[in-house]
């Protein structure tokens, strides 16, 4: 079926579409009738077969063919003809749609014509009643500014009238309604009557104030304010104490009323401070966040405490001196003790009972301290150039914030007087001035005659690390600076303060390097070991600071602030380590001096080798090959040639212990033993042949001597001397033995069998079952050599 198809394809291109061929060129219509022949008698082979008797089928193959053809003609002339009605109805709809369009586009340019005429008739009429608006708007603006005016009058009468009446009440109410009126004023463009305005606010406000407060200071006057020495008992009222009670919570609550106005009147007097010109700048004195305004009733109280302040430390009195920062930073501390009991017993009641949520006694501290704030900006501003001073000042006010936050419990959000030490000057004065300190404090300390000597040397249980006395100087130094610098509110403060301390011990580092140097020439010194002994210390503070808790929440801010100066020249993977808290910001140095102590520590073992060295050639030269055989060995002593050794290694052990810290000395003995036991194995074993009784002798010296010289530091010290322990077993052996072992040693070396192949196991097992694991095959064949008699020789 699927050939027929393809048969009434290529039929329906040629009958159906008798042009077909004329659309080509004759090249292509050859190559078409060729290929449709081919197609047809492939088809007809197919249908029909060789089979000459299958020929009468042709017919009704045609017949099904011309069928099949004439039902594709009728589905054509079927499409073909519902085309054209389907097209015509098309361009029917599109003509009506445009006749319509253009009806509605001459009834819009109609309506449009009418509609300009009616508004040009129209516009004598807009023009005119556009006046009237206008003037209507006139009007009821001048009457609406009238109204305010007249509104204003009548809060100002009745301020008055209150006033005279003493309705203080209705006063404060009158005030406040004027302070409301006011802040609705402020997007208004009358500027004069916003003037007259806050002038009658003003004038009202001072008047009630000035007389609240008048009130308020008798009152207080009567209760001992301000109270400047320690309260005592016989300064408590015992008449009319209830009554004085009662007036003064009256004249609190009346205060607080009018707080609001004078809020807004503070608000505004610190906007046109600072919009004018000012001899000091105001972020100098306060901090970036602007705390709310005082309580009034607390302004009122401090002004007699403002009053004494400005007086005694201000102007020409011999109080007010630059080099004593502490007498003021004192006096107010004292203010704030001896005021708290007042201010806790007969003011915060009031505050509680009034609805109000502050702190009565934080509220006083706030003001004494906006004082001390304004003297402590004056006095750092002159002091930038006298080094000395500003040491003092610092360290006053850093000891003052720490009292106001234990003793005063003066809360942490609110600011004291450390965000005075941030400003860019003040704080890269404080960074110089820390650094020039320091250095001169290093000077002094590495001249010093004890400088090298430990502090605790005669007390045993203190002196584990040994460190002399310089180096110990320098880490309190530097842990000084960490507790003045620990208070800043700024992280970012607090990491440059960080990086002068890296600086410092780089700078150190650096020192005890030159030190080092000049006594290299003897490294068994007294002075060579305390410098050893000074860069384990540092490293072993620095390495307990990179966890302490301070400085890993500086590295996580050092990462989150990207500081360039902590962080410089680290790359994203480091990076990513102090992050993720695997590493500290000490790393740098703490692997500088790694690799000081461990050049250090290899110029030490260097020297005692040679001296090791330089006692043990008679040992070395001994004639190992012609001792006679010793079977007792409880007889035997130790050989003469080896005893300078034997006392060398001894007196540099004991003098190591006594002169290093405990984590040198235990790295020096194991270095010491690790080098011993290879210079006794290549210089004295490898370099002789030894008879029986030789190798006897060795062993002895070694097991019973040299050994237990390093028995007083560990268990098992034969474990630090393999080679020698493992030569001497070899040496040590029997006749029988190592014959067999050298016999299998060799047949292995020469047939380098695989034991996984199923041969025989390999020598290392042999020399295994013998306590041989260090030393190869190979080695063990070359001392098996060194046995100076085998039978048959």
């Amino acid at each position: 079926m699927a050939a027929t198809t393809a048969v009434e394809n290529k039929l329906t291109d040629h009958e159906l579409n008798p042009g077909y061929t004329t659309t080509r060129d004759s090249e292509s219509v050859l190559a078409d009738s060729g290929e449709l022949q081919e197609y047809v008698v492939d088809f007809l082979e197919k249908e029909i077969g060789s089979d000459l008797k299958s020929l009468k089928a042709v017919g009704d193959l045609l017949g099904k063919l011309r069928e099949e053809n004439n039902v594709l003609e009728k589905q054509v002339l079927t499409e073909s003809s519902s085309v054209p009605p389907k097209v015509s109805a098309a361009l029917s709809a599109a003509e009506e749609s445009r006749c319509s369009l253009e009806d509605l586009l001459q009834r819009e340019q109609l309506i449009s014509n009418v509609l300009h005429q009616h508004l040009q008739g129209a516009q004598p009429w807009m023009d005119n009643l556009g006046q009237t608006l206008n003037q209507v708007n006139t009007i009821e603006r001048h009457m609406k500014y009238l109204q305010c005016l007249q509104h204003i009058e009548e809060l100002s009468a009745e301020v008055q009238q209150c006033l005279m009446t003493s309705s203080v009440w209705d006063a404060i109410k009158a005030v406040e309604r004027m302070a409301v009126l006011d802040t609705g004023l402020n997007q208004s463009g009358c500027s004069h009557l916003q003037d007259f305005l806050r002038e009658t606010l003003n004038f009202w406000h001072k008047i009630i104030k000035d007389r609240l407060a008048s009130d308020f200071e008798k009152v207080l006057s009567q209760l001992h304010w301000p109270i400047i020495s320690p309260p005592t008992q016989s300064l408590t009222p015992t008449v009319n104490s209830h009554e004085i009670t009662s007036q003064l919570e009256l004249l609190v609550i009346q205060l607080l009323a009018l707080q609001t106005s004078d809020d807004l009147i503070s608000q505004r007097a610190l906007a046109s401070s600072q919009g004018g010109p000012s001899t000091q700048p105001v972020s100098s004195v306060t901090p970036s966040t602007q705390a709310p305004p005082l309580c009034l009733p607390i302004q009122i109280m401090l002004l007699p405490l403002s009053r004494r302040f400005r007086y005694h430390f201000y102007g020409n009195r011999q109080t007010n001196s630059l080099s004593k920062p502490e007498w003021y930073l004192t006096q107010v501390l004292m203010w704030m003790g001896n005021s708290s009991t007042f201010m806790e017993e007969k003011i915060q009641p009031i505050l509680d009972r009034a609805g109000v949520t502050i702190s009565a006694r934080v509220e006083l501290c706030r003001g004494l301290l906006s004082l001390v704030q304004e003297k402590v900006a004056n006095d750092a501003s002159k002091l930038l150039y006298d080094d000395a001073l500003f040491c003092h000042l610092v360290e006053e006010v850093l000891q003052f914030e720490k009292e106001l936050r234990s003793n005063q419990s003066y809360p942490a959000m609110l600011p004291g007087l450390l965000h005075l030490l941030l400003e860019d000057t003040t704080l890269q004065k404080w960074l110089t001035v820390e650094k020039k300190m320091a250095v001169e404090k290093v000077d002094t300390m590495l001249s010093a005659e004890g400088a090298w000597s430990s502090q605790y040397k005669d007390i045993s249980d203190m002196d584990e690390l040994k460190a002399p006395d310089c180096a110990e100087t320098f880490m309190t130094l530097l842990q000084v600076i960490t507790e003045r610098y620990r208070a800043l509110p700024c992280p970012s403060a607090q990491l440059k303060f960080l990086e002068l301390q890296r600086e410092l011990v780089d700078d150190f580092r650096i020192r005890l390097t030159q030190v080092m140097k000049e006594e290299s020439r003897c490294p068994l010194g007294l002075r060579y070991c305390a410098i050893l002994n000074a860069v384990n210390y540092i490293s072993t503070i620095l390495g307990d600071w990179g966890d302490n808790v301070f400085f890993l929440q500086l590295q996580q801010a050092a990462v989150s602030l990207g500081e360039e100066v902590v962080l410089g020249g680290l790359g994203v993977m480091e990076v990513g380590r102090l992050a993720s808290l695997e590493g500290s910001l000490f790393e740098g140095l703490l692997a500088l001096l790694e690799r000081l102590k461990g050049d250090m520590m290899g110029r030490l073992l260097d020297g005692i080798m040679r001296e090791i060295t330089e006692k043990a050639k008679p040992y070395h030269q001994d004639r190992w090959f012609s001792l006679p055989s010793q079977q007792d060995q409880s007889t035997m002593s130790l050989s003469s040639s080896a005893c300078p050794m034997m006392l060398c290694v001894r007196d540099r052990l004991l003098n190591l212990q006594q002169i290093l810290s405990l984590s040198l000395f235990q790295q020096a003995w194991q270095g010491l033993a690790e080098r011993l036991d290879n210079f006794l194995y290549q210089d004295v074993i490898l370099s002789n042949h030894f008879s029986d009784g030789g190798a006897t002798q060795l062993q002895f010296d070694m097991t019973r001597n040299l050994f237990p010289l390093f028995g007083h530091y560990c268990k098992r010290p034969e474990n630090f001397f393999k080679h020698v322990k493992e030569a001497c077993i070899i040496l040590c052996l029997n006749v029988g033995s190592a014959i067999l072992l050298r016999n299998f040693l060799k047949e292995s070396e020469e047939e380098m069998r695989d034991w996984a192949g199923g041969g025989d196991p390999p020598p290392e097992y042999a020399l295994n079952e013998l306590g041989v694991y260090c030393l190869a095959p190979c080695d063990v064949l070359i001392l098996l050599n060194l046995r100076a008699s085998w039978p048959g020789q």
